[in-house]
Protein backbone atom coordinates (compact mmCIF):
# COMPACT_ATOMS: atom_id res chain seq x y z
CA UNK A 1 0.00 0.00 0.00
CA UNK A 2 2.95 2.33 0.69
CA UNK A 3 4.00 2.28 -2.99
CA UNK A 4 0.59 3.61 -4.04
CA UNK A 5 1.05 6.63 -1.74
CA UNK A 6 4.57 7.18 -3.09
CA UNK A 7 3.30 6.96 -6.68
CA UNK A 8 0.55 9.49 -5.89
CA UNK A 9 3.03 11.84 -4.22
CA UNK A 10 5.47 11.55 -7.12
CA UNK A 11 2.64 12.26 -9.58
CA UNK A 12 1.57 15.35 -7.61
CA UNK A 13 5.12 16.68 -7.38
CA UNK A 14 6.16 16.04 -10.99
CA UNK A 15 2.97 15.94 -13.06
CA UNK A 16 4.30 12.88 -14.91
CA UNK A 17 1.86 10.07 -15.82
CA UNK A 18 0.93 7.49 -13.18
CA UNK A 19 2.45 4.70 -15.29
CA UNK A 20 5.83 6.47 -15.50
CA UNK A 21 5.68 7.29 -11.76
CA UNK A 22 4.98 3.63 -10.96
CA UNK A 23 7.95 2.49 -13.07
CA UNK A 24 10.23 5.08 -11.45
CA UNK A 25 9.16 4.07 -7.91
CA UNK A 26 9.75 0.39 -8.74
CA UNK A 27 13.14 1.12 -10.33
CA UNK A 28 14.20 3.26 -7.35
CA UNK A 29 13.19 0.63 -4.80
CA UNK A 30 10.66 2.97 -3.21
CA UNK A 31 13.06 5.94 -2.83
CA UNK A 32 11.14 9.10 -3.75
CA UNK A 33 14.21 11.27 -4.42
CA UNK A 34 15.81 8.57 -6.61
CA UNK A 35 12.50 8.22 -8.46
CA UNK A 36 12.47 11.97 -9.18
CA UNK A 37 16.02 11.70 -10.53
CA UNK A 38 15.01 8.73 -12.71
CA UNK A 39 12.06 10.73 -14.11
CA UNK A 40 14.33 13.72 -14.78
CA UNK A 41 16.75 11.46 -16.69
CA UNK A 42 13.91 9.90 -18.68
CA UNK A 43 12.64 13.42 -19.46
CA UNK A 44 16.08 14.44 -20.76
CA UNK A 45 16.28 11.29 -22.89
CA UNK A 46 12.81 11.91 -24.30
CA UNK A 47 13.60 15.58 -24.94
CA UNK A 48 16.74 14.53 -26.81
CA UNK A 49 14.72 12.17 -29.01
CA UNK A 50 12.02 14.77 -29.70
CA UNK A 51 14.37 17.71 -30.25
CA UNK A 52 14.65 17.01 -33.99
CA UNK A 53 10.91 17.33 -34.49
CA UNK A 54 9.74 20.64 -35.94
CA UNK A 55 7.69 23.01 -33.83
CA UNK A 56 5.25 24.87 -36.07
CA UNK A 57 2.45 25.57 -33.60
CA UNK A 58 2.43 27.42 -30.30
CA UNK A 59 1.43 30.61 -28.58
CA UNK A 60 2.70 34.08 -27.80
CA UNK A 61 2.39 34.85 -24.11
CA UNK A 62 2.54 38.37 -22.70
CA UNK A 63 3.09 39.61 -19.19
CA UNK A 64 3.02 43.18 -17.90
CA UNK A 65 4.23 43.61 -14.32
CA UNK A 66 1.80 45.29 -11.91
CA UNK A 67 3.84 48.51 -11.84
CA UNK A 68 3.53 48.80 -15.63
CA UNK A 69 7.29 49.22 -16.02
CA UNK A 70 8.29 45.68 -17.10
CA UNK A 71 6.75 43.80 -20.02
CA UNK A 72 7.55 40.45 -21.61
CA UNK A 73 6.56 38.66 -24.81
CA UNK A 74 7.61 35.03 -25.22
CA UNK A 75 7.04 32.80 -28.24
CA UNK A 76 6.63 29.19 -27.09
CA UNK A 77 6.40 26.60 -29.86
CA UNK A 78 5.18 22.99 -29.97
CA UNK A 79 4.37 20.41 -32.62
CA UNK A 80 0.56 20.45 -32.68
CA UNK A 81 -2.32 22.84 -32.15
CA UNK A 82 -3.74 20.29 -29.70
CA UNK A 83 -0.81 20.84 -27.30
CA UNK A 84 -0.78 24.61 -27.97
CA UNK A 85 -4.32 24.77 -26.54
CA UNK A 86 -3.45 22.57 -23.55
CA UNK A 87 -3.79 24.44 -20.22
CA UNK A 88 -0.44 23.03 -19.03
CA UNK A 89 1.32 24.39 -22.13
CA UNK A 90 -0.29 27.79 -21.52
CA UNK A 91 0.76 27.62 -17.88
CA UNK A 92 4.35 26.91 -18.98
CA UNK A 93 4.27 29.93 -21.33
CA UNK A 94 2.94 32.15 -18.54
CA UNK A 95 5.54 30.91 -16.04
CA UNK A 96 8.31 31.51 -18.59
CA UNK A 97 7.07 35.09 -19.10
CA UNK A 98 7.07 35.63 -15.31
CA UNK A 99 10.56 34.15 -15.06
CA UNK A 100 11.87 36.40 -17.85
CA UNK A 101 10.34 39.47 -16.17
CA UNK A 102 12.01 38.59 -12.85
CA UNK A 103 15.36 37.12 -13.98
CA UNK A 104 16.04 39.49 -16.92
CA UNK A 105 17.95 37.08 -19.20
CA UNK A 106 19.71 38.70 -22.15
CA UNK A 107 20.12 35.65 -24.40
CA UNK A 108 18.04 32.57 -25.15
CA UNK A 109 20.98 30.16 -25.47
CA UNK A 110 24.77 30.26 -25.18
CA UNK A 111 25.01 30.23 -28.99
CA UNK A 112 23.19 33.60 -29.03
CA UNK A 113 25.96 35.38 -27.10
CA UNK A 114 28.04 37.36 -29.62
CA UNK A 115 31.73 36.41 -29.63
CA UNK A 116 32.69 40.03 -28.94
CA UNK A 117 30.67 39.95 -25.70
CA UNK A 118 32.54 36.80 -24.59
CA UNK A 119 35.88 38.42 -25.47
CA UNK A 120 34.93 41.61 -23.63
CA UNK A 121 34.07 39.57 -20.51
CA UNK A 122 37.35 37.61 -20.73
CA UNK A 123 39.35 40.84 -21.07
CA UNK A 124 37.52 42.36 -18.11
CA UNK A 125 38.34 39.31 -15.96
CA UNK A 126 41.98 39.28 -17.15
CA UNK A 127 42.27 42.93 -16.19
CA UNK A 128 40.96 42.12 -12.69
CA UNK A 129 43.72 39.53 -12.15
CA UNK A 130 46.50 41.30 -14.07
CA UNK A 131 48.54 42.21 -10.97
CA UNK A 132 47.39 39.35 -8.75
CA UNK A 133 50.63 37.40 -9.07
CA UNK A 134 48.68 34.23 -9.86
CA UNK A 135 50.05 31.88 -12.56
CA UNK A 136 48.48 32.24 -16.03
CA UNK A 137 46.91 28.75 -15.97
CA UNK A 138 45.16 29.55 -12.65
CA UNK A 139 43.93 32.87 -14.04
CA UNK A 140 42.56 31.07 -17.14
CA UNK A 141 40.69 28.58 -14.91
CA UNK A 142 39.23 31.47 -12.90
CA UNK A 143 38.20 33.20 -16.13
CA UNK A 144 36.46 30.02 -17.36
CA UNK A 145 34.61 29.76 -14.04
CA UNK A 146 33.53 33.40 -14.24
CA UNK A 147 32.37 32.88 -17.84
CA UNK A 148 30.23 29.92 -16.75
CA UNK A 149 28.67 32.10 -14.03
CA UNK A 150 28.07 34.86 -16.61
CA UNK A 151 26.30 32.36 -18.91
CA UNK A 152 24.19 31.02 -16.03
CA UNK A 153 23.05 34.57 -15.20
CA UNK A 154 22.49 35.88 -18.74
CA UNK A 155 21.26 32.84 -20.71
CA UNK A 156 17.59 31.96 -20.24
CA UNK A 157 17.99 28.20 -20.75
CA UNK A 158 20.82 28.09 -18.17
CA UNK A 159 19.08 30.14 -15.48
CA UNK A 160 17.71 28.46 -12.35
CA UNK A 161 13.90 28.55 -12.55
CA UNK A 162 12.62 31.23 -10.16
CA UNK A 163 9.78 29.05 -8.84
CA UNK A 164 12.06 26.04 -8.23
CA UNK A 165 15.78 26.80 -8.32
CA UNK A 166 16.65 23.09 -8.19
CA UNK A 167 16.05 23.02 -11.96
CA UNK A 168 17.10 25.18 -14.87
CA UNK A 169 14.75 26.53 -17.53
CA UNK A 170 16.15 23.87 -19.89
CA UNK A 171 15.21 21.15 -17.36
CA UNK A 172 11.76 22.73 -16.94
CA UNK A 173 11.24 22.54 -20.72
CA UNK A 174 12.39 18.90 -20.71
CA UNK A 175 9.89 18.14 -17.94
CA UNK A 176 7.05 19.56 -20.07
CA UNK A 177 8.29 17.74 -23.17
CA UNK A 178 8.08 14.52 -21.17
CA UNK A 179 4.68 15.42 -19.71
CA UNK A 180 3.05 16.58 -22.98
CA UNK A 181 4.86 14.17 -25.33
CA UNK A 182 5.92 16.78 -27.89
CA UNK A 183 8.97 18.85 -28.65
CA UNK A 184 8.66 22.31 -27.07
CA UNK A 185 10.96 25.22 -27.85
CA UNK A 186 11.24 28.83 -26.83
CA UNK A 187 11.59 30.54 -30.19
CA UNK A 188 12.30 34.00 -28.83
CA UNK A 189 11.51 36.46 -26.09
CA UNK A 190 11.52 40.21 -25.58
CA UNK A 191 11.79 41.92 -22.20
CA UNK A 192 11.12 45.64 -21.97
CA UNK A 193 11.75 47.80 -18.92
CA UNK A 194 11.30 51.47 -18.17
Amino acid sequence: MENIELIKQLREETGVSLGQCKKAIEESGGDLEKAKEILRKWGEDLAGKKSSRSTNEGIIESYIHANGKIGVLVVLKCETDFVARNPEFKELAHNLALHIAAAAPEYLSEEDIPEEVIEKEKNLYREQFKNSGKPDEIIEKIIQGKLETFKKEKVLLNQPYIKDDSKTIRELLNQYISKLGENITIEKFVRLEI
